[in-house]
């Protein structure tokens, strides 16, 4: 029997794939589109949004609004346009998802990634696996450098950070993003021993993962009145209260994938750089891509290029979807000016 020709995907826009009519993480609105999860950046006012219930609810915690959802558990399956679609957990954040999808005329399947993370965390379902023809990821640590050290031992150093700073009559400040990284900060402080108080920003999404039965630490709201002696859970960008009188100040730590680059701490402009990430390392990336065991793959955000070179230098059919691939060659190039990816 042949083998099926992979599924048309096309990138003029967005990444888009014809024979579905199925939108996947686009930015601009469209009437039917996928969402991988509720971050904003992948995420816009769609008519029909296809994503699961754990996304539904927390894009209606953060942006509200009345739109229609078809909300897909996991492993359930959805047929349209002639294709069987499947949500997989993605393991990036709360309700996170990759989607598979399957022609039926010919079985021929694709598996697009969103943000993942193959790495279990604290306040994320596990992330899950599933085969394909096609595997579209993101590769946003797609370099070698970018090994991210074991989860513990992360805990470990954020732990002993904040201990170090109460101990010098500092109040220790974690940051983290408000959705997402920040509830993982939480969690990790769970079994710690230590007070805590969370931005507000934070603390309005943790209904949705209480639901879903993320356990986290006794907590408070932040009051500038009574932070000595707690440790501070804030998002990046939040004004900070001022440092009690005759404390020692503050002790900042961020927390990000980007910590693994030496300067990190400079840039952040704090004391301490965690690399605690919510997206795949390199060699995570590595295996995923041997676990899918595609035909080809396609890649996008991040070190896209590099990593689709590295894959080319492994065996596999591999491609940038901004289509920068052709200067290793000095040819035409492969689905440059968004159209078609051809097989």
């Amino acid at each position: 029997m042949p083998t099926p020709q992979p599924i048309p995907v096309e990138t003029a826009g967005g990444i888009y794939l014809p024979g579905a009519d199925l939108w996947l993480d686009p930015h601009r609105k469209q009437d039917f589109a996928f969402v991988s999860h509720a971050h904003a950046d992948h995420f816009a006012r769609h008519a029909t949004i296809l994503c699961s219930p754990n996304t539904a609810a927390l894009i209606r915690a953060r942006y509200g609004g009345a739109r229609e959802y078809i909300e897909l558990d996991f492993g359930e399956g959805l047929e349209r346009e002639g294709h069987r679609i499947e949500l997989v957990p993605a393991g990036h954040t709360l309700g996170s998802a990759m989607i598979h999808i399957t022609r039926q005329t010919d079985g021929a399947s694709l598996l697009y990634t969103g943000d993942f993370k193959t790495r279990p965390g604290l306040s994320a379902e596990p992330p899950g696996l599933k085969g394909a023809d096609t595997l579209i990821m993101e590769t946003t640590f797609g370099l070698p450098k970018y090994i991210f050290p074991p989860a513990e031992e992360v805990r470990a150093a954020t732990l002993r950070f904040c201990r170090e700073a109460l101990a010098a009559g500092a109040v220790p400040v974690l940051l983290g993003y408000s959705f997402g990284k920040a509830q993982e900060i939480m969690a990790m402080l769970a079994g710690g021993g230590l007070e805590v108080s969370v931005h507000d920003k934070v603390a309005e999404l943790l209904p949705v993962y209480r639901a879903a039965g993320v356990e986290f630490p006794e907590h408070r709201p932040i009051d500038p009145a009574s932070i000595a002696g707690k440790v501070l859970v804030m998002p990046p960008g939040a004004r900070r209260p001022p440092a009690p009188e005759g404390s020692a100040g503050f002790r900042v730590a961020m927390f990000s994938g980007w910590g693994i680059d030496p300067s990190a701490r400079y840039r952040y402009r704090c004391d301490e750089v965690f690399p605690l990430s919510d997206h795949a390392d390199y060699r995570d990336s590595l295996r995923f891509v041997d676990d899918v065991s595609p035909r080809r793959v396609l890649t996008t955000h991040g070190y896209a290029a590099e990593f689709a070179a590295d894959l080319r230098h492994r065996g596999y059919e591999a491609w940038s979807l901004r289509g920068d691939d052709q200067l290793e060659f000095g040819g035409d190039g492969f689905g440059r000016g968004g159209v078609e990816i051809e097989p």
